[in-house]
């Protein structure tokens, strides 16, 4: 598999340097994209390449190379709707490295505590000790929230891992992203995007040990009394359930669905050693239809998309040298919200983060954008309802 590497073309694309003093930046903030101009526009983004998918009904999609960043094919990229499970990327992203896969802890009581009432569960019980690699395997294989709480409540807390996963966001430059909770569930003004969930993705699977967990099939699970159950990945594309055959190359990623946000899907597969990450966001239909849509645009991108020429880039996150980019042109509400950082909504607080002037001024920069920008949508909790071998299980 071709690694995902440092892309080189952002100048091309119209991003923007960051050192600037901040009413010259957030002037420039107002004219270029992240990622580039077209992923901005609304309706399909491609050139150079035909033959898409025609039964594609998903509120959002983007095909992007993995190695390249260059994104070969859109719908909406922007688009900032409710992402259910697939944030359990950013999660990861963010809280992974923190502590060693085999460390062991102890679950409490208080630990499951303020888990939502119809989250996933993987099946954690108080008074069991699991390590740190059990732990994930619950959050990348069932979509656990229980999982998530814990390792949440292991890194210092659910706002301590909230406010981290918000500053991993900006410095990953996904802007479309507002976390709430580490665990996806849709609480209210939780959003990101098809071009945020892919940065996530491309990000994540920089680490080996992400990769291993999004790619892992099935697991023995702790039951306490030195006794396991076995849980299997709900990607239906990874593991061939409920009618799919699994998808040829398929290395990852994370599925997600809720009765608010319906089915989100990011996937990573590899093909004659190219790797194309898809992202699939709020189909109108059910059932398989995410997955299906996913295949067919992977299908695309490995066929006819090896002419497509590059409609936008994924960018690199500002810790490793990325340029900075901005909003779209449309979002120009950032003058009127220039110097007013204390009309920021709760969990958005980049300011402190950059590392560096250039940094300091591309974070400074986007979270004044966000200033006026955010006002996200009401969402009412939901539950998701995850097929299993017993029947359907809620997550």
């Amino acid at each position: 598999m071709r690694e995902c590497s440092r892309l080189s073309r952002r100048a091309a694309l119209g991003l923007t340097a960051a050192a600037l003093p901040l009413s010259t930046a957030t002037e420039a903030f107002a004219t270029t994209v992240i990622g580039g101009e077209r992923l901005a526009r609304s309706g399909v983004q491609v050139r150079g390449a035909t033959g898409l998918p025609e039964k594609l009904d998903a509120r959002s999609w983007l095909v992007a190379d993995c190695g390249s960043g260059e994104v070969i094919a859109s719908f909406n990229a922007h688009r900032r709707l409710a992402p259910a499970s697939t944030l359990k990327m950013l999660f990861a992203d963010t809280v992974l490295k923190k502590f060693d896969r085999t460390e062991r802890y102890k679950v409490t009581d208080a630990d499951l505590a303020d888990i939502p009432a119809g989250s996933s569960l993987v099946g954690i019980r108080p008074g069991i000790t699991y390590t740190v690699e059990q732990l994930w395997q619950g959050v990348f294989l069932r979509s656990g929230n229980d999982a998530v709480h814990v390792l949440a409540r292991m890194n210092g807390g659910i706002a301590r891992t909230v406010a981290q996963m918000q500053a991993r966001a900006a410095d990953l430059q996904a802007l479309d992203t507002h976390v709430v909770s580490p665990d996806g569930f849709d609480h209210k003004g939780q959003l990101s995007s098809a071009y945020d969930l892919t940065l996530f993705a491309r990000h994540g699977l920089k680490d080996g040990d992400f990769r291993g967990y999004c790619g892992t099939r099935t697991a023995d699970f702790p039951a306490g009394a030195k006794k396991t159950f076995q849980i299997q990945n709900t990607d239906r594309l990874l593991t061939g359930a409920w009618g799919l055959k699994t998808y040829d190359g398929l290395i990852g990623v994370k599925n997600g669905y809720t009765s608010h946000a319906g089915n989100t899907y990011t996937g990573a597969a590899v093909r004659g050693g190219r790797t194309l990450l898809v992202t699939v966001m709020h189909p109108a239909t059910g059932g398989n239809a995410v997955y299906e849509q996913a295949a067919a645009l992977l299908d695309w991108g490995f066929g006819h998309g090896r002419s497509a020429q590059a409609v936008g880039l994924l960018v690199d996150p500002l810790s490793e040298g990325g340029a900075s980019a901005s909003p779209s042109p449309a979002r120009k509400t950032v003058r009127a919200a220039a110097g007013t950082p204390g009309a920021m909504s709760g969990g958005d607080s980049p300011w402190h983060l950059a590392a560096g002037a250039a940094g300091t001024f591309a974070l400074l920069g986007a979270g004044v954008w966000r200033l006026r920008r955010r006002r996200a949508r009401t969402a009412a909790d939901a539950v998701e309802d995850v097929p299993g071998p017993g029947g359907r299980h809620r997550r």
